[in-house]
């Protein structure tokens, strides 16, 4: 495990199951109709159980499909976690349409969610890398920066981690942090 101290929060990379942690929320890689589907988006509603389906189905019919950049909350259902924030973020166009920008927004929108909802430790996948195809290098360094911008502005979370499927995916998080923060890794 990677860890770092970004004002009064604590930063961490661990390679792992998302579906595991026991931080206050875990954040899901939705897709904008919140009804679940593959990669971990699928592994969470199959965790956490019905209970969270039910919660995204009253969320879509108050408000329609979610944005993408935009996050929501439930309940954890059978999870660890006690809630599931439920995030949008881009599919890979080339990174000219917007991608970075929107995969920011995501990462900064769950943050912002967690503060409002005063959770203190919040766990990250890797955001859109998946069936999204996000190149992995470019996304952590955008979800890297963003996470640490918004926690040198804020200091009611934590703990930040990020849970990271595979050990390909957790070194280029790793590569994205010590370019970030060179003189703490």
């Amino acid at each position: 495990m990677n860890e770092n101290l970004i004002n009064k929060t604590k930063l961490s990379l661990l390679q792992g199951d998302i579906t595991r942690q026991s931080s206050d929320a875990i954040v899901n890689a939705a897709n904008s109709g919140l009804m679940g589907g593959g990669g971990v988006d699928g592994a969470i509603h199959r965790a956490g159980g019905p209970a969270i389906l039910e919660e995204c189905k009253q969320i879509v019919s108050r408000q329609g499909r979610l944005p993408t950049g935009e996050a929501v909350i439930t309940t954890g259902g059978n999870l660890k976690a006690r809630h599931v924030i439920h995030t949008v973020g881009p599919v890979w166009h080339g990174g000219q349409s917007g991608e970075p920008e929107l995969l920011a927004s995501a990462y900064r929108q769950s943050l912002r969610v967690a503060v409002a909802n005063g959770l203190k430790s919040v766990s990250f996948p890797s955001l859109s890398t998946g069936a999204y195809g996000y190149p992995v290098r470019l996304a952590a360094a955008v979800a890297l920066e963003t996470v640490i911008d918004f926690l040198h502005q804020q200091e009611s979370l934590e703990e930040v981690v990020f849970v990271l499927f595979d050990d390909a995916t957790y070194q280029k998080y790793g590569q994205a942090l010590a370019a970030l923060l060179p003189d703490t890794v």
